[in-house]
């Protein structure tokens, strides 16, 4: 029998589930846009999570525990004050810590109704906002979403995610879809860059009625008062005056909570 070693060896033999090499070419593209999709998709059902509510937030945004390690390593005036900013936005890991364990508690997402769990809380899956959020709902048993992305800093998994629902994408896109695309509600947190594309994107897809109209909470009113002057936008005429009342203001976890409820989101009890 003749040797067909060389040939079983060869990249185009294997499979191409198999095949890395294959996947990863620019003419693979769509079936990889494809894959991460349909995988978070069918695990979410397998989890029966038919609705989310989503926090968005900055990264950034210290735990108690580190600052208390910060605070205990400062010495200098410059880490000293670095200390007093990192408690000031403390007060916000806290918050989104609490409305975590009440969404989780209130919303529904312990009980499924015919298998379905409603407003199950989901994040971005990294730390500061997100891992405060997944933290809340992680302490009162609950299950809770990470969606992660592929950054070269920043973005490691928080322990707090349920691991099996703990997801890992390459494209943007793909992943603002699927926070998207459940959002019973938003609370957005303080937060930069990344922050406030997640918050322009949903309210672009209210506004223009791409997507239904949700409860969409900025938790922290001074801090987007100072940073978005969101009335200038309607006296220049780049928003229509009615654009502004898409979104409420919140300063605690149970205004944030009430706020939703106010705008209308079921909580399935």
């Amino acid at each position: 029998m003749t040797d067909s070693t060389r040939q079983k060896q060869s990249p185009s033999y294997r499979l191409p589930v198999e095949d890395t090499e294959f996947l990863l070419r620019d003419e693979m593209r769509d079936i990889r846009f494809a894959l991460e999709y349909a995988k978070a998709e069918h695990l979410l059902r397998d989890w029966g999570i038919r609705s989310t509510v989503v926090v968005f937030g900055s990264a950034r945004i210290p735990s108690p525990e580190q600052v208390a390690e910060a605070d205990a390593a400062a010495t200098l005036d410059a880490q000293k004050a670095d200390v007093e900013r990192m408690k000031r936005h403390g007060v916000y890991y806290e918050a989104a810590r609490t409305l975590g364990r009440i969404i989780s508690e209130r919303g529904g997402a312990f009980a499924p109704k015919e298998r379905w769990r409603d407003n199950v809380v989901a994040t971005g899956g990294g730390p500061g906002i997100m891992e405060a959020a997944n933290r809340g709902a992680s302490e009162v048993g609950a299950p809770s979403i990470g969606f992660n992305i592929t950054l070269p800093m920043e973005q490691e998994p928080n322990a707090y995610s349920t691991p099996e629902l703990t997801f890992r994408f390459h494209y943007f896109g793909m992943r603002k879809m699927h926070l998207a695309m459940r959002a019973n509600a938003l609370v957005v947190f303080p937060g930069g860059f990344g922050t406030l594309d997640e918050l322009f994107e949903i309210l672009t897809l209210v506004q223009t009625r791409k997507a239904p109209t949700i409860p969409i909470v900025l938790f922290g009113r001074s801090y987007w008062r100072k940073l978005v002057n969101f009335e200038a936008l309607a006296e220049e005429g780049m928003i229509r005056a009615e654009d502004l009342s898409l979104f409420d203001f919140a300063d605690t976890a149970e205004d944030a909570w009430s706020a939703m409820i106010a705008r209308g989101l079921k909580t399935g009890r």
